[in-house]
């Protein structure tokens, strides 16, 4: 059911329209290593250095900062009238490389792949295919043949599956009495 305020301004509307613009501010932060930057730093760092030590636009740099600021990815303080950026707790935490919790590489993954197959959406459904032929250029019925295409992509998609579980692996463990055995098997599904 709508509400009246939504149907007056779709509130709710914009924010799905805008939602893929909120993931890649965040993918292009990650991987252009603003947090891994700002994680080695013992301050915040001011935007100009941040775009020279990253080799980006000023102007560039600046915009996507104040996007994750506002996404409260990034801290800002004024100080002498300059903006000085660092992380927070959420980005120190998850976005950074050397967290044990990093969930860069599922990010990136999302980023290089997920996005790119979703890109082709409407082309599914209108003609009930997979896909992959136009997203990666690899004619497969077989997902897991598109994901693997190459050893990088493997590897990439390993370490997407790596970052996930070091946020619930713990708990998926636990959930189960695993004592009579002794291995355990991902056999994922085909």
């Amino acid at each position: 059911m709508n509400s009246a305020e939504d149907l007056e301004y779709p509130h709710t509307l914009i924010q799905y329209q805008n939602g893929f613009l909120i993931s890649k501010a965040m993918f292009a932060a990650c991987e252009l290593g603003v947090f891994d930057l700002l994680s080695k730093s013992e301050e915040t760092l001011s935007s100009k250095t941040i775009a020279e030590e990253l080799g980006t636009s000023l102007q560039g740099m600046e915009r996507l900062l104040d996007a994750c600021v506002g996404l409260k990815l990034l801290t800002i303080e004024i100080k002498k009238g300059e903006a000085f950026y660092g992380n927070t707790e959420i980005s120190r935490i998850y976005l950074t490389k050397s967290s044990p919790k990093s969930q860069y590489d599922n990010l990136m993954y999302y980023s290089k792949t997920i996005y790119l197959s979703w890109h082709y959406l409407t082309d599914a459904v209108r003609e009930g295919k997979n896909q992959s032929e136009r997203a990666f250029g690899v004619s497969s019925n077989d997902i897991f043949e598109a994901l693997y295409r190459s050893e990088e992509e493997m590897i990439q998609f390993m370490s997407c599956l790596n970052a996930i579980w070091s946020i619930c692996g713990k708990d998926v463990i636990a959930a189960f009495d695993l004592a009579p055995f002794i291995k355990i098997y991902d056999l994922g599904v085909k």
